[in-house]
């Protein structure tokens, strides 16, 4: 595995080595002991797997949780999604900045996204799947959502169309709120 570094040092992209020929493909897509040499530089437990599903435009995020904070491992099995982490630890020097990153099928790279971070992704396929491993479990009654679109963030979105959102996604906090949140 090849795991490249990001502006933000703890978010890390990692490519799997894949072997192919005309038959299809093999790639290990998870190796623990690998996974913390490599990437964390210590263990991590994952306890849970997501796996979701979207159409074209849809804009899911940026989630995170304020307790219960979760570290994710995405990939994206068909299609693709412009992947993006925002730094929301407190005393981080990147506080407030974002990486972005196409994950797709094709390039079957992964993003480690640190506990501390919110997370989202807009689908720039027909349709798009994504499954992520989480270090914790999901706890709704902490979750927020920090809007996708506040300019002190200024993520640089490649829309293709106008996104699509929940209504939690639609109605979520400014940057400033979710600082006051805190």
């Amino acid at each position: 595995m090849k795991v490249s570094a990001t502006p933000i040092a703890d978010v890390k992209v990692i490519e799997p080595t894949v072997f192919g020929d005309e038959r299809g493909f093999f790639m290990e897509s998870w190796n623990q002991r690998e996974f913390e040499a490599k990437v964390t530089g210590h263990p991590v437990a994952f306890v849970q797997d997501n796996h979701s599903k979207s159409k074209r435009g849809t804009l899911r995020g940026l989630h995170y949780q304020l307790e219960h904070t979760q570290g994710k491992l995405v990939r994206v099995i068909s299609g693709e999604v412009f992947d993006v982490a925002v730094d929301l630890r407190k005393d981080s020097p990147t506080f407030g900045q974002w990486v972005g990153e196409y994950l797709s099928a094709e390039n079957k790279r992964q993003m480690w996204i640190p506990p501390g971070f919110a997370h989202g992704f807009y689908v720039t396929s027909d349709e798009a799947e994504s499954v992520y491993k989480c270090t914790d479990y999901y706890h709704p009654q902490s979750e927020v959502s920090i809007l996708w679109n506040d300019t002190r963030l200024d993520i640089a979105w490649p829309f293709q169309t106008a996104p699509l959102l929940s209504t939690k996604d639609a109605d979520a906090l400014s940057l400033s709120e979710f600082v006051k949140k805190r």
